[in-house]
């Protein structure tokens, strides 16, 4: 595995915005919403708990596990 570059600056609450938009969309999560702290709730299922996340870091962070385990559950085509 090729080792990814460190990030430059943090996270934006625009960028954290497009995973959570992309995520609930692909029905990866239930609901992602912003609140005017800057903490987001996010919902894997409907009659599921609801999480905190800190901020956009921790929206990432969530998106990077998410892809992963989905990358990684996937059947292998070749």
């Amino acid at each position: 595995m090729i080792p990814r570059p460190a990030r430059s600056s943090e996270p934006t609450v625009v960028e954290a915005g497009a995973w959570a938009d992309v995520l609930v969309r692909r029905r990866l999560l239930h609901a992602a919403v912003l609140t005017p702290t800057g903490q987001w709730l996010v919902q894997d299922q409907p009659d599921g708990p609801v999480r905190v996340l800190m901020g956009p870091a921790d929206v990432l962070a969530l998106a990077a596990t998410i892809q992963h385990d989905t990358r990684s559950t996937r059947p292998e085509s070749r």
